[in-house]
């Protein structure tokens, strides 16, 4: 299942985090992100992911 979080984080960051947290303050920071640049969302998505 994380392999599909992990797709779909490439996809579309915040989407990738609410399905491993739900909304919380991790999807908030991580919307923030990719508002002001992909990468950034992308790496915090991973890393959010990765951890749980």
């Amino acid at each position: 299942m994380d392999l599909v979080r992990v797709l779909i984080a490439i996809l579309l960051p915040p989407l990738g985090v609410f399905l491993q947290v739900g909304i919380g303050k991790h999807f908030w920071i991580n919307l923030l992100l990719t508002l002001l640049g992909y990468i950034p969302g992308l790496v915090h998505a991973i890393w959010i992911i990765a951890k749980k």
